[in-house]
């Protein structure tokens, strides 16, 4: 009897872990970077510069893609300056699908598409032109959408041959993961990626073909001096509870996340936190990461509710303070 129960312990304490192999699916294979063909959009500055620039020092065949020739122009040498790789650079504003086709066929197949264009106007939505609240929409979501339309025919055709995986990450923002006071346009273009991404992931995974989708906090680039200009003062309480980080170290996180082929990637602890609490249906390559979703979302929406608690609290002593 002894013996038959020691059984049942160890079957319920492997059980799970033998699920987890069978459930979980990871990648085939570390997705390496060296001569591959990475195209980056919004890579004139922040963000997609230092995306840009380690992909190059990384081995990758780069090109960059923004609306500003002269900013391109300027990214281009500062890449070709620090790593001595020379980079393609075209000029088209995301929004207009043929200027982008005709980019995707001068740069030619791509291996590796990340999606970092994007526009942020902090402000609240009874005050907000809906002028800026459409061009978030359009830049931000169906900007992404034209940018894979126009890639995804070569990536699936893989004219270059070869078999290695191939990557398409969006470059979404922790207010793509919670709703954030003054960001109504901003999170819901953002929180569209989530859909999109999921969606996707399952149309173009027959094709060997691993979506990413990043999570960064406020990241220090020359747009978020601009952003912080405008920014409604409970968004500033709320918003800068995360910290902030630096554009370099976000690159290396989603490098390094692409290169995992892992779908979410967060790049700090609030973010790791979220992608937990906000888990859902979304896929999960790594087993470790499973175990801790599983075992840690009870505790984590806890810990969701006692920050949410946080910034109701803010947001009505702001309003008693400044609605008198």
């Amino acid at each position: 009897m002894d013996d038959l129960y020691f059984l049942l312990l160890l079957l319920l304490i492997f059980l799970p872990i033998i699920l987890f192999f069978i459930v979980v699916r990871g990648p085939p294979s570390r997705l390496d970077l060296k001569s591959r063909h990475v195209l980056i959009t919004g890579g004139s500055s922040g963000i997609g510069l230092s995306l840009a620039r380690l992909a190059a020092s990384e081995g990758a065949r780069v090109s960059i893609l923004a609306r500003n020739q002269s900013s391109l122009s300027v990214a281009a040498e500062s890449i070709r300056l620090s790593t001595g790789v020379e980079v393609s650079a075209f000029s088209a504003d995301v929004r207009d699908y043929d200027a982008v086709r005709n980019v995707i066929e001068q740069a030619g197949e791509v291996d590796v598409l990340i999606i970092n264009a994007g526009v942020f106007v902090p402000e609240e939505l009874d005050k907000q032109d809906l002028e800026e609240v459409r061009k978030m929409i359009d830049v931000n979501l169906m900007g992404s959408f034209n940018v894979v339309k126009a890639a995804l025919p070569g990536m699936k055709r893989r004219e270059n041959g070869g078999r290695a995986p191939r990557s398409i990450a969006f470059m979404s923002s922790q207010a793509g993961q919670v709703g954030i006071y003054g960001y109504t346009a901003y999170s819901a273009s953002k929180f569209g990626l989530r859909g999109f991404a999921e969606a996707l992931q399952q149309e173009v995974i027959g094709d060997d073909i691993y979506v990413s989708l990043i999570f960064p906090p406020d990241t220090d680039t020359p747009g978020l001096a601009e952003e912080n200009k405008r920014k409604p003062p409970l968004t500033s309480i709320i918003a800068g509870s995360s910290g902030s980080m630096t554009a370099d170290d976000v690159a290396r996180k989603t490098l390094d996340g692409i290169k995992a082929s892992r779908f979410i990637i967060t790049c700090n602890s609030m973010g790791r936190l979220l992608s937990i609490a906000a888990a859902g249906m979304s896929p999960q390559r790594s087993i470790r990461m499973a175990l801790i979703e599983v075992l840690g979302i009870g505790m984590t929406r806890l810990v969701a509710l006692f920050v949410q608690c946080g910034w109701y609290k803010s947001i009505h002593e702001w309003h008693a303070v400044n609605k008198q």
